[in-house]
């Protein structure tokens, strides 16, 4: 039986919902997707929860794709990579349109689709110790789905820059950039805090407000997501992708890196 990847809890009238595979660094894999979108639902299905927390265990809140997946599994390339595309984007869509508020809290480090996670949620806290990344570039690869959310999210020329050099950036650039809402010394503290205020919404008035916030991103998911889809499938089955990929795991220059 395959090991867990998310926890789901809920206590006081909040759902909790938890990364926990700390030791690929919560990778994005077929199954933590699977795991992931089930709890959300459960949490939109509970008429007892106000709103959710998506957190993490570990240093990271999530690396991005788990780019070993095909070989641990047998699956072909191809298939894998056009259905991870399609399920990241229906997790991303779902976390948008769902109709509890979903607060972020992180406490790491963040990459590629993690990002768009972060950027998916209503509300995002982290610590400041956190980074952030859109490495994708470095790959071979472009940010593909994920800037529905990211390129929401963040300001044109911030996102230019970090989706054009892959640098990492700290939780003060975040917030500069409007990546996240805001960078707290204790991410939990602030959490909890957030949470009572909005314990004293109306349910009618959270889910009909995050509505009116959401409906320009959800047009835009409905108007590109099959087009994105099959960018990134078809990025990631390049031989330039598999040279990013394969310099990544072997932990040297890819044979573009121009050196001087």
């Amino acid at each position: 039986m395959a090991e867990q990847l998310v926890r789901y809890a809920t206590d006081a009238g909040f759902a909790t919902v938890t990364l926990d595979s700390p030791k690929n660094r919560n990778a994005i894999s077929l199954q933590l997707l699977a795991e992931l979108r089930a709890a959300l639902a459960a949490a939109a299905a509970d008429p007892d929860v106000r709103a959710v927390v998506l957190t993490h265990t570990g240093t990271t809140f999530s690396a991005g794709a788990d780019l070993s997946e095909a070989g641990r599994t047998g699956t072909d390339p191809a298939e894998l990579l056009a259905r991870s595309a399609r399920d990241m984007a229906a997790l991303l869509r779902e976390i948008v349109a769902h109709p509890k508020p979903i607060v972020a809290e992180v406490n790491g480090n963040v990459r590629a689709g993690g990002m768009g996670i972060v950027a998916a949620c209503d509300i995002a806290v982290a610590g400041p110790t956190s980074t952030f990344g859109l490495t994708e570039a470095r790959l071979g690869v472009a940010i593909a789905i994920i800037s529905l959310t990211v390129l929401h999210r963040m300001d044109a020329r911030a996102a230019g820059r970090y989706v054009l050099t892959s640098e990492i950036f700290g939780p003060a650039e975040a917030q500069a950039t409007g990546l996240i809402t805001m960078v707290a010394e204790h991410p939990e503290s602030a959490v909890r805090a957030l949470l009572a205020e909005l314990g004293k919404q109306s349910p009618q008035g959270l889910a009909e407000s995050k509505r009116v916030l959401a409906r320009d991103l959800l047009d835009a998911f409905d108007r590109h997501a099959d087009e994105l889809c099959d960018t990134s499938a078809r990025l990631f089955a390049t031989d330039e992708a598999r040279e990013g990929i394969t310099a990544m795991f072997q932990r040297r220059p890819a044979r573009w890196v121009l050196s001087g």
